[in-house]
């Protein structure tokens, strides 16, 4: 299993937890109920308006991991019916809560149901992917870090990973200290799950839409996986509910479905 994570060591020498590194409850909710019971309602809606879906589709593109750049294989994690591609990748994976949102997204070639707050580990081998994005969702997430551990796991090294996000949510769902923050605050939040995962070059943040205009904004946070192998240490943040994070082993992934239509 590669990990390119960086050893991080607290004062009495044990591996520090970079949650510490969050007041006390920042990733509580409101809702703590089980989250594939809130998701289990079809939401075939556009969670965010359509000036803020073009703009993730030029994103995309000028990061050039659509069906127009060099890429092969993206992983779309917490994703649902839509993926907002200008042009599909040759490979799409999305992986998310609601089935049936997943089965009816035409852009993508296979899903997989899988709750990440339960567990970070995917069904993926190592650097599987070219590119991974996740949009407006990271927000939902209670162990981020973790998360964004596993993903520079299973994308090559030198392959970007971009999280958008707006000012939208389910507030019930959202953690609680992204909704005490400015949306500034949250680009530098988001910048810190990549820093704290480690296994990432220095994160970029930007606003995609036109500042103070009409609308949803989008802001986007994205880094390159970065090619530094090293040991995998033992840390506090580790989520052992779903085994090793490589399951899914040199055979392939597992509990990977095949995905409706593929369309552009």
């Amino acid at each position: 299993m590669i990990d390119r994570r960086p050893a991080a060591l607290g004062h009495n020498g044990r591996m520090a937890d970079p949650y510490d590194e969050f007041p006390v409850g920042f990733f509580t909710r409101a809702d703590e109920s089980p989250d594939p019971v809130f998701y289990e309602s079809d939401r075939f809606v556009a969670h965010i308006d359509d000036r803020a879906i073009a703009a993730v589709g030029r994103l995309y593109r000028q990061l050039g991991i659509d069906g127009a750049g060099p890429v092969g294989s993206v992983l779309d994690i917490m994703s649902s019916w839509v993926s907002h591609f200008i042009e599909v990748p040759p490979e799409l994976v999305v992986l998310g809560m609601n089935e049936r949102e997943l089965c009816a997204n035409r852009q993508a070639g296979a899903y997989v149901v899988h709750d990440l707050n339960v567990s970070s580990a995917m069904p993926f081998p190592d650097d599987r992917f070219d590119a991974a994005t996740c949009c407006v969702s990271i927000d939902y997430l209670t162990r981020p870090i973790d998360v964004m551990r596993e993903v520079a796991r299973v994308v090559k090294p030198g392959g970007v990973v971009v999280l958008t996000f707006s000012n939208r949510c389910f507030p019930t769902k959202v953690i609680r200290g992204w909704l005490a923050i400015t949306e500034e605050q949250r680009c530098h939040v988001v910048g810190q799950y990549f820093r704290l995962a480690g296994g990432y070059h220095e994160p970029t943040a930007v606003l995609c839409t036109p500042a103070g205009s009409m609308g949803d904004p989008l802001y986007a946070v994205w880094a390159i996986v970065s090619d530094r192998e090293v040991e995998a240490p033992e840390t506090a943040g580790d989520t052992g509910d779903g085994g090793d994070a490589s399951d899914g082993g040199d055979g392939g992934d597992a509990s990977v479905n095949p995905g409706g239509a593929a369309a552009s």
